[in-house]
């Protein structure tokens, strides 16, 4: 029985993919197999003896301590991609919202209503102060994308179907992120380039020591006059004293985020949300459905898919027995373990072997059960950071 504990609400609809046969599921148990979570911070000092695995209901795991996860064996899970069309859908409407008077129109009818309850004196008003709240369209407007991952690369599509010029920036652009990217895209080399060529700037980064803070008083200064400024990423990835200032000095026009801040607040130029990018009720029941069976897949077979510290690494079993470990990527760790299973008369039918910079990950189907005082001879190997049969 594999014990799950749950942090925050996670959606019903993921916690259903467990079979209740199998595993136990709470927000309170005793020497958890797993933790599933969504936004509460996962600190070195959260981390039980019994922990095989992580994993985060969303994207973002800046919260979690990746880092020490990994010199413990335990992968980290994220669900990129879960959320995408919800935070897609919400940058759609930013952009509308940044473009029309929208907002402030609101405020003006709602203010309106304490005055007069006159239809004709209503009517009079609206049709004298309308011009207020008129905008423009955002259509042959550019639009700059710095990151160009899952939700970028929808939000890219979304914009052109709209009549957007699209151009991107990406500085790590996967593989697999390169083939989803529609080839109508401009692929730009440099963020100041981009940010020079926007009329709109949308922002779709992972919180990383090289993107914080990406968006300061340097990089700002590139900004093509009048600009629009989201971000529906990271709060820190843009420094909001930078945004003040260039919105002060007319080097922005607006700012849409989904990260409030104090330095922010009550502004007629920034247009502030309760960070609810991925709050929709399909995102969590997608986040929560992709996490539980990544985590299920990993606990009762090893595999590992989508995590943020380990490679991933997946293998059709060819044997009902199999062990799998994880150790610092130094010569000669496989080579040990072989020797070992070896002296033990235990065949190896097929394996796997990834690294991911310091950390290696072997998957091995043997052709009979593992003792456990093998498995303790494995753990035993200097660098062995945890080992485990399946």
């Amino acid at each position: 029985m594999f014990k799950i504990l749950t942090v925050n609400q996670i959606s019903p609809k993921g916690l259903e993919k467990f079979p209740k046969d199998r595993y136990e599921i709470a927000n309170e148990v005793g020497s958890p197999d797993a933790i599933m979570v969504r936004s509460t911070p996962i600190k070195p000092e959260d981390l039980p003896p019994s922990l095989l695995a992580i994993a985060r209901a969303g994207a973002g795991v800046d919260k979690i301590c990746v880092a020490d996860c990994a010199l413990k064996g335990i992968p980290v899970f994220n669900s990129p991609g879960a959320n995408a069309n919800s935070v897609k859908e919400l940058v759609m409407l930013s952009l509308l919202l940044a473009s029309r008077g929208v907002i402030r129109g609101i405020r003006f009818l709602d203010k309106l209503a304490t005055q007069t309850n006159d239809p004709k004196e209503v009517i009079r008003i609206v049709e004298k102060e309308k011009k207020n709240f008129a905008g423009s369209e955002i259509i042959n407007n550019t639009l700059g994308i710095v990151g160009l991952g899952a939700i970028g690369s929808k939000v890219a599509d979304m914009a052109m179907s709209m009549g957007m010029t699209v151009i991107g920036y990406d500085p790590s652009i996967t593989v697999e992120s390169a083939w989803r990217l529609s080839n109508q895209v401009q692929r730009i080399e440099d963020l100041p380039t981009l940010l020079a060529k926007s009329d709109f700037i949308t922002l779709h980064l992972p919180m990383l020591e090289s993107t914080k803070y990406m968006i300061n008083d340097e990089s700002l200064q590139f900004v093509k006059k009048g600009a629009r400024l989201l971000n529906f990423s990271r709060e820190h990835i843009v420094e909001p004293n930078a945004v003040v200032k260039a919105l002060d000095e007319g080097i922005l026009s607006r700012f849409i985020t989904d990260f409030p801040h104090p330095v922010l607040m009550g502004r007629e130029d920034i247009i502030l949300m309760p960070h609810i990018g991925a709050s929709t009720k399909e995102a969590e029941e997608n986040c929560a459905t992709m996490a539980a069976d990544q985590l299920m897949d990993f606990l009762e077979n090893g595999n590992i898919v989508n995590s943020v510290n380990f490679p991933s690494l997946v293998l059709e079993r060819s044997s009902e027995y199999r062990i799998t470990f994880s150790n610092k990527n130094v010569p000669n760790m496989l080579g040990q373990v072989l020797a070992i299973l070896a002296k033990n008369d235990i065949n190896v039918l097929d394996m796997l072997n990834k690294s991911r910079g310091e950390i290696a990950y072997s998957i091995l189907d043997i052709d009979k059960p593992i003792a456990e005082d093998v498995i303790e001879s494995i753990r035993m190997i200097p660098n062995i950071y945890a080992v485990r049969a399946h």
